[in-house]
């Protein structure tokens, strides 16, 4: 038989452990960060980029896998038409792009920082030559 208050325990202490936690925080601002990279992507890059080309929509541009004409792809949604939406893919490529440009920027400063961590001297403050000061110093007295 189950014993549901062991699982349940066992639930618990994982769920709680630190780096479940960080990841569950990360999905959630990683979602977040999702929608602004697709904002960005979508009404900021791709319309100069589309103006560039000719007033283009990347995202209205797609195959028509039917033989009948639509206006946009959006009609051709909506009469459940077969597409390949070439447009849309584009965007996305362009969204995973800034994405990962945001996340190595990211990862290259966390580096920078642990790199920084890990030159500073542990414990001891003082350089050499504040040491070889005060033992002159000391050692003088002593001879006083």
């Amino acid at each position: 038989m189950v014993d549901m208050k062991n699982i349940l325990r066992e639930f618990k202490k994982f769920a709680l452990r630190g780096n479940v936690i960080d990841l569950a925080v990360g999905i959630i601002i990683g979602a977040g960060f999702n929608s602004v990279v697709r904002s960005v992507v979508d009404d900021i890059i791709m319309p100069p980029i589309g103006w560039l080309f000719g007033r283009v929509d990347f995202s209205n541009l797609y195959i028509n896998l039917s033989k009948t004409s639509f206006d946009s792809l959006q009609a051709a949604k909506v009469a459940g038409v077969p597409t390949i939406n070439y447009g849309l893919f584009i965007n996305a490529v362009i969204g995973f792009l800034i994405t990962a440009w945001a996340v190595f920027l990211l990862v290259k400063m966390i580096n920078k920082l642990q790199d920084r961590e890990k030159e500073k001297p542990k414990g001891e403050t003082t350089s050499p030559e504040d040491i070889i000061l005060l033992r002159e110093i000391r050692d003088s007295l002593v001879k006083k």
